[in-house]
């Protein structure tokens, strides 16, 4: 795929047609397993700022949330 601005309804319209279902480059290994959850509560309005945040990335507010802390321990380290 050549165009990286579509939107969700665009690239699933894309990937629609089997000529766009070929794999390309080199596989991608995926990372370990991840371990068992983690419970976290959160205020009612910061969990409804992730929940945005999280649709307007096109991810899962897991997933979401994850990426934030694994930039937060990068951000640390440095």
């Amino acid at each position: 795929m050549t165009n990286t601005n579509m939107t969700p309804e665009q690239e699933n319209a894309y990937y629609a047609d089997p000529d766009n279902q070929t794999p390309q480059g080199p596989p991608v290994r995926r990372r370990a397993k991840l371990s068992q959850p983690v419970p976290v509560r959160f205020p009612e309005d910061l969990l409804s700022e992730v929940r945005s945040r999280a649709a307007a990335d096109d991810r899962s507010v897991s997933n979401w949330i994850r990426r934030a802390v694994e930039h937060e321990l990068t951000r640390g380290a440095s």
